[in-house]
């Protein structure tokens, strides 16, 4: 019996409980002990040590002869898994969700442009995963045959609590050593079968993030370009992206009074415009200041009645009064919100725009060299955009004892699996049709690097942000950096000291400025060595290679 005719009799099960209200769900998720009430309303979670977050090593490709070539296996997040070992993970999913007494289906779809909307049905047996899924997930429209995966639905096949039999799959998967045996976890997906299973990660973003991966493996093929950002509409339509990766600031940056949101995470861009791929976010919540980031922190703990509420806080440490503390990281320092767009105060409700005015990269460059902001050329964005720099810093990782370029490709390594170049040249196509400019804007730290220099305030970067998406910064004077290549304003609307725009005008020592950024730029030339130098990458694009 195939896959398809599996899961078609596991959702006629009498176990089966398919697209219940949300508050059924929440309710559910309360009655079977898998959240619990706080003080606000919202559901609190915790998962154990191992799925406090994503497990990038036991995340597997299904490697198939039709579509191995369109995946770049060089990378080291496309890790494959062979079809056999995958169809065995398939039918221990199907065999635990058709024991189980109670199992949880929703049925919604991915993309809020109808045209391209993807149909997804989710099966787990725990009503907390699919609640998240109806935060994150969108409700399908009512023009979804319009779409050009209408008769391409993905099947999500979810058991968190559950863990493999190590046995079965020894020299099939992974040897983890935290263990030390084979691993039990999995997050493995079959992209020309439209399948997924995440079986033994209580992570909720598992779910998430996998189907971000699809999307993003689907849609270059439609001339669709997935990017890894956050999007908000100013009064006039007009629209900005804000790629960046985790502590960088793009979801703190897009949530702004002034402008619309479309989302903070997922976004298409096709013909029509861009369009978010979700119903909601699911931010990070560790050090959240209410004051700083209010848009987020009242969408997260918003005080309502549970049934009516509906946000999952996972992995925050919630005292017995049901209050919590977002600045203890004991239990993580990736504590997560997840919450429906409608908690925000200022939205686009439709989730789609116009084509983008405004890119912005955020990094958080550690180094302290990088400009606050520069303007980058549509060589130079492709380039960035490539390579999606930040920075790690010293005592997030065992060993890192100062900061470590860090380099994760359009701002979403772990997630994008194509070849390189499909990508990039989708982006350049669609900036030369559109007139799009693209800033590089740094969060990270001036006057030194991280210990010695200090972190960029973050009402200068909304000043030049701001500059930036109304386009004031567009005009004015600019002088390239000699290492970095990128075109720095030498004036900025909204900033009061203009020499703060020159990175090496905030040190004290000039000599160690250049040294510190000669050598960021020579571990940009060794990583695109590294990765990119045999690959299908024009010219033209290495060239603006920092250190090249």
């Amino acid at each position: 019996m195939s896959f398809q005719k599996r899961v078609e009799t596991l959702l006629d099960g009498a176990n089966i409980n398919r697209n219940l209200e949300r508050s059924a769900l929440i309710q559910a998720s309360v009655d079977n002990g898998e959240a619990v009430v706080s003080e606000c309303g919202a559901l609190a979670t915790w998962t154990k040590p191992e799925s406090t977050g994503r497990s990038p090593k036991d995340t597997l490709i299904v490697k198939r002869a039709s579509s191995e070539a369109t995946i770049d296996w060089t990378a080291a997040n496309n890790i494959p898994v062979d079809e056999e070992t995958f169809d065995m993970l398939i039918e221990d999913a199907l065999a635990t969700l058709s024991a189980d007494d109670k199992v949880y289906a929703s049925d919604r779809v991915i993309g809020a442009d109808s045209s391209y909307a993807l149909p997804v049905t989710t099966i787990a047996n725990k009503a907390l995963n699919v609640l998240f899924c109806d935060n994150m997930f969108r409700p399908a429209p009512g023009d979804l045959d319009k779409s050009i995966f209408a008769d391409k639905p993905f099947t999500l096949l979810a058991c968190p609590d559950n863990k493999l039999d190590a046995k079965r799959y020894e020299g099939r998967l992974r040897n983890d050593p935290r263990i030390g045996g084979t691993s039990t976890m999995v997050i493995a997906v079959d992209f020309d079968r439209r399948i997924g299973v995440v079986y033994g990660s209580q992570y909720c973003g598992s779910c998430k993030k996998m189907l971000f991966t699809v999307m993003n493996y689907m849609l270059p093929a439609a001339g669709i370009l997935p990017i890894h950002c956050s999007a908000n509409e100013g009064p006039e339509g007009d629209i900005a992206l804000l790629l960046g990766l985790s502590g960088t600031g793009k979801t703190t940056l897009s949530a702004v009074a002034e402008r619309g949101l479309l989302g903070d995470d997922e976004h298409g861009w096709n013909d029509n415009g861009v369009a978010n791929f979700e119903n909601g976010c699911y931010a990070k919540l560790i050090d959240l200041n209410p004051d700083k980031e209010p848009e987020i922190y009242k969408a997260v703990f918003n005080k309502k009645n549970y049934l009516e509420h509906g946000s999952i806080v996972e992995n925050a440490l919630m005292w017995p009064d049901g209050k919590f503390d977002l600045f203890d990281d004991r239990l993580t320092p990736n504590s997560r919100g997840s919450y429906q767009l409608s908690d925000l105060t200022n939205i686009k409700v439709s989730s789609t725009g116009d084509h983008p005015t405004t890119i912005l990269f955020l990094t958080a460059d550690a180094n302290g060299v990088l400009p606050p902001v520069s303007k980058l050329t549509k060589e130079q964005a492709m380039l960035w955009f490539i390579m999606g720099y930040t920075s790690k810093l010293a005592g997030t990782e065992t060993g890192v004892t100062e900061p470590v370029s860090a380099f994760s490709r359009f701002f979403g390594a772990p997630f994008m699996p194509r070849n390189p170049n499909e990508y990039a040249d989708l982006l350049g196509k669609k900036l030369d049709e559109h007139d799009t400019q693209v800033y590089l804007v740094n969060t990270g730290w001036s006057g030194g690097p991280y210990g010695v220099g200090s972190r960029m305030d973050i009402m200068l970067t909304r000043a030049m942000v701001a500059a930036a998406i109304d386009g004031t910064l567009k005009d004015v004077d600019y002088k390239q950096d000699e290492i970095f290549k990128v075109h720095v304003p030498q004036t900025c609307p909204g900033v009061d000291d203009p020499s703060v725009l020159t990175p090496i005008n905030t040190w004290e020592n000039k000599d160690d400025y250049r040294a510190r950024a000669l050598k960021l730029a020579g571990d940009f030339a060794a990583q695109w060595d590294k990765a990119y130098a045999h690959g299908n990458i024009a010219p033209a694009i290495a060239a603006e290679c920092p250190g090249k």
